[in-house]
């Protein structure tokens, strides 16, 4: 919901003619990604330094209140993404015109299409586009943007960015950039807390030493002894689990120390860190607040963000569960404070760790000086758009509010949907989105998203695919409105984290509120049960589905026509004759598990089959099945009815007494020895997965199988850049030693031997891009074993 103030610049702008609205505006796209700078969308004409807004704030004011400054004429969204959107959503709706930029990788993007201008940044590392800043700025200068919006990550906690466009002229839509260097110093801010009252975690800090060592593994590791494990290392000017890292004894403190180094220099530039006592049983609670340049601190109360995954967020709600109102007000208080301590302006959030046994034992963590991923949920519970607010704080303009009237109402949820293999790890994926199916939004439900069906996830960039936001009157209603939501959201190709979620928020220490940052370990049984097996009735609808596609082909083949597009891939069988009359169909299904799920010790692969007869009269076919676990089941004159859809196709059946609704998506498969894969989304059995349709005995013969799937050898498990080679041919390991570090997302994964043995070959090199599934490191294949 727009601010009141907001409300009133969009109701006046439709009531007036404003001068862009009167300026032509090309369309026309280049065929080919222009050169770095130039742009891919324009206005036909540009004012290059544009003093004024479109649109005056036409917002009543007292007698003594000074009119209301206007917004902005044009913006640069200086990020990607869901953010890129979310931010261009708003300030189009106020008649700010969108200035997107973007690397190679994301020339055909959703946040690229929605802008009113988009220029190339370069290549797709972040290092050559998104954090270039002197390409940011003299595209300012190009299409006269006065303002940069950061969005989150990136630049969005950069000081030195902010200086550099304050020198050009150029408003930062964020804090400034004293307070971003004050709050983006994990040791100055503590400091600045401590002064200003607030409590903060015991640790070592950089600004108590002196000594030129005090950056050294031997002297933080006496830091560390001193402080007591579990230790907590964290990245001085870190964010987002990034140079973060948990060490639970003295002698792997060197180790983790070395690559919270090294994530800390690639992701922030600086490699110090400092030392905190970790909690082992803590909660993450935030608190929302807004500054304006006229002295004016607003908090809009909290956030529970508790339940984590390698550091870093997964689900968020507001406002946290089971704090008592004394206490929120004490956080409320504090966060005000640190607000004030550093002049702050615009939106931030104050971070607090609480002992989740003894919420009252409660400590400054960090402030996060932009907005927020999980912000939505701060709007949906007091009504207020936050980007709006930002872009009126920039402007001049007071908070539209006072703290007396930012009422809290009801309970909401975020959801991070990301693309990544939670029993892998939550190990990043990455890959061609085949299939987007988000559930519909509603004045309960809303979605953001920098991603579509046709769009790919980078290697290069955040696996995050888009968020999930819903609101209700209390936590209960919110979360069994989250519940259905994660029940009709549909994606295929990376593989995502929503079976989780669900998993997650149907959890009873869950729906209870007994949230904490170890939460997924404490009940990783719970959330990680065994996936289901599709039941009967659903192969059969994938059976039925094979059928009633080669009937259309063999129907479209008779009269002479193509057939529909839904009927192109054919390689799950083959039908007798081109007579539906003679059909008869068995289908062959294995059941298509992810990589991460199977077990150590391959086993044989099950097979389900699919038997129907020739259809009838009246198009229904006799079906019998005999599952994965070897049981029969019979469903006579199964009459379906079939809705194509572009990736596949919603089939609606009557299997005995009861209505079958299947959404199937069709795709080839990678396994060379199926033909194709079905994913396949039965809410009403609340079953999601895939089969892979086995191709015929003699067409399997044909293709082979890749027999050098290396059962003696370490993989990549995504597609990532090697950062360091631990052994060398020749080299005797044991289980779980060290064999290569890689890269993915910004996250360092160590891969290690899977068994006792001897390497044979070391096919990684340091800094190479290596394609999910290669080869790294070979072992000698040990005696008896087949050859490949």
């Amino acid at each position: 919901m727009l601010s009141k103030r907001a409300q009133h610049r969009l109701h006046a702008r439709l009531l007036t003619t404003s001068r862009a609205a009167a300026r032509p505006v090309a369309l026309e796209r280049a065929s080919a990604a222009p050169p770095a700078g130039a742009p891919l969308r324009a206005t036909a004409s540009r004012t290059q330094q544009r003093s004024l807004a479109t649109v005056a704030s036409s917002v009543p004011h007292t007698l003594n209140s000074a009119p209301a400054k206007p917004l902005f004429d044009k913006i640069l969204i200086a990020n990607r993404g869901e953010i890129a959107c979310r931010v261009m959503r708003t300030a189009q709706a106020l008649g700010i015109k969108c200035v997107a930029v973007f690397s190679e990788a994301d020339a055909n993007s959703m946040h690229v299409k929605m802008a009113d201008e988009a220029y190339l940044l370069g290549p797709a590392p972040s290092s050559e586009s998104y954090l270039r800043t002197d390409k940011i700025i003299e595209i300012c200068r190009l299409s006269g943007a006065q303002a940069v919006h950061p969005g989150y990550g990136f630049l969005s906690e950069n000081a030195g960015f902010a200086e550099q466009l304050h020198k050009n002229g150029i408003v930062f839509i964020g804090p400034p950039a004293s307070a971003i260097v004050s709050m983006g110093s994990k040791s100055e801010s503590k400091d600045i807390m401590l002064r200003a009252g607030v409590p903060c975690v015991p640790g070592w800090h950089p600004s108590s030493s002196a000594s030129p060592d005090s950056q050294k593994p031997d002297f933080l590791q006496t830091e560390a002894d001193k402080i007591g494990y579990p230790v907590l290392i964290k990245a001085v000017s870190g964010g987002g689990g990034k140079g973060m890292k948990i060490v639970e004894k003295a002698e792997d403190f060197k180790g983790q120390l070395e690559s919270a180094k090294r994530e800390a220099m690639k992701g922030f530039g600086d490699d110090r860190v400092l030392l905190e006592k970790y909690l082992s049983t803590p909660r993450h609670v935030e608190v929302q607040i807004f500054s304006d340049t006229h002295g004016n601190h607003v908090s809009l109360f909290e956030r529970d963000c508790s339940v984590q995954r390698r550091h870093q967020k997964i689900i968020e709600e507001a406002p946290a569960p089971g704090l008592e109102e004394p206490l929120r007000e004490k956080l409320f208080d504090m966060a005000r404070k640190a607000a004030e301590a550093v002049n702050y302006t615009g939106a931030g959030t104050v971070e607090f760790i609480m002992d989740a046994n003894d919420p009252n034992q409660f400590f400054f963590m960090e402030m996060n000086t932009r907005l927020q991923v999980e912000h939505p949920i701060s709007e949906a519970i007091t009504g207020v758009d936050l980007v709006s607010w930002q872009l009126e704080v920039a402007a001049g303009n007071p908070i539209p509010l006072k703290q007396s009237e930012i009422k809290c109402n009801g309970h909401a949820f975020e959801c991070r949907i990301y693309a990544e293999d939670p029993r892998n790890n939550f190990l990043p994926d990455t890959g061609l989105l085949r299939h987007v199916r988000p559930p519909a939004v509603s004045k309960h439900v809303r979605m953001e998203t920098g991603f579509g069906t046709g769009d790919e996830i980078s290697v290069f960039y955040d696996p995050m695919i888009a968020k999930l936001i819903v609101h209700g009157s209390s936590r209960t209603e919110a979360l069994r409105i989250l519940r259905k939501a994660l029940a009709e959201y549909q994606i295929v190709g990376p593989q995502t984290n929503i079976e989780f979620l669900k998993r997650l928020t149907e959890n009873e220490a869950f729906i209870a509120g007994e949230v904490e940052t170890g939460f997924i370990a404490k009940h990783h049984d719970n959330l990680f049960a065994p996936d289901n097996e599709p039941s009967s009735a659903t192969l059969a609808q994938a059976g039925i589905f094979v059928a009633l596609r080669e009937l259309e082909a063999a129907k479209a083949a008779a009269a002479g026509s193509p057939p529909s597009p839904w009927t192109s891939t054919s390689l799950g069988g083959f039908r007798v004759g081109g007579n539906p009359k003679a059909f008869q169909r068995t289908v062959d299904f294995t059941h298509s598990a992810p990589s991460s799920s199977a077990p150590a010790v391959a086993e044989e692969s099950r097979t389900a089959t699919v038997s129907l007869s020739a259809p009838s009269s009246s198009g229904s076919f006799d079906v019998t099945v005999t599952d994965f676990s070897g049981s029969s089941t019979e469903f006579p004159l199964s009459h379906p009815s079939i809705q194509p859809t572009s990736a596949g196709a919603t089939l609606s059946t009557l299997l005995g007494e009861q209505l079958s609704l299947v959404d199937i998506v069709a795709h080839s498969s990678s396994n060379a020895v199926e033909g194709e894969k079905l994913n396949l989304f039965n809410t009403g059995e609340k079953f999601v997965g895939a089969v892979e349709v086995k191709k015929p005995a003699w067409m399997a013969l044909v293709g082979g199988g890749d027999k050098a799937a290396a059962a003696g050898s370490a993989r990549a498990p995504m597609p990532s850049r090697i950062v360091q080679v631990f052994v060398e041919a020749g080299q005797t390991v044991t289980a779980g030693t060290p064999l290569v570090m890689v890269e993915a997302m910004k996250t360092e994964h160590v891969l290690r031997a899977p068994r006792d043995g001897v390497v044979d070959r070391v096919i990684a090199t340091v800094g190479e891009l290596v394609p999910e599934g290669k080869v790294l490191v070979k072992f000698v294949e040990e005696e008896g074993a087949s050859s490949a």
